[in-house]
């Protein structure tokens, strides 16, 4: 057993994804399929499983009624989005919720809606330590689109501009 190797952990060691504070999360779709649309001319346009992805962003601070937003987009095969947990669950009267339990539901709501998980196993997060960094992320997802060919998300795609499904990976 000692010679399996280990997994990469993705969060930050004894870090508390529950507490108030901003954090920058990305969700990819599996096998990087692009499920949610395409770019042309540096906008997005969303197909009906990008429309479902959208709306079930505007609905987690429904949800979740201590946690906000901030910025977001949704691309053919990603979503970046700034999670803000803006009062301590229990303050607030909201069940304590950590940035896990968030993302977990959300792909689990876009899941049922649209009939299959699109979704990667996991999520990227990083904590946004300052207002610095807040600006430099907020202008990256705002500027996503428009830089679309030299994404990483986009590059790691191959054969990607031939078209998007609307539904399941295989069409």
């Amino acid at each position: 057993m000692q010679d399996l190797p280990k997994r990469k952990l993705n969060r930050l060691h004894n870090y508390d994804y529950a507490q108030i504070g901003a954090y920058f999360v990305t969700i990819c779709t599996k096998d990087m399929k692009w499920l949610f649309g395409s770019i042309d001319g540096g906008t997005m346009t969303l197909n009906d499983n990008g429309i479902i992805v959208n709306n079930e962003l505007h609905k987690i601070s429904t949800h979740f009624n201590n946690v906000e937003i901030s910025n977001y987009v949704v691309m053919p095969n990603h979503v970046h989005l700034i999670v803000v947990i803006i009062s301590a669950g229990a303050a607030s009267g909201a069940p304590t919720m950590t940035i896990g339990n968030i993302i977990r539901g959300y792909k689990s709501g876009v899941s049922r809606l649209i009939g299959f998980s699109p979704w990667q196993r996991n999520y990227h997060d990083h904590v946004i330590r300052n207002q610095e960094d807040y600006k430099r992320i907020a202008e990256y997802i705002e500027n996503n689109p428009a830089r679309w060919a030299e994404d990483r998300y986009y590059k790691m795609t191959t054969g990607a501009a031939s078209g998007a499904p609307t539904k399941g990976f295989d069409t």
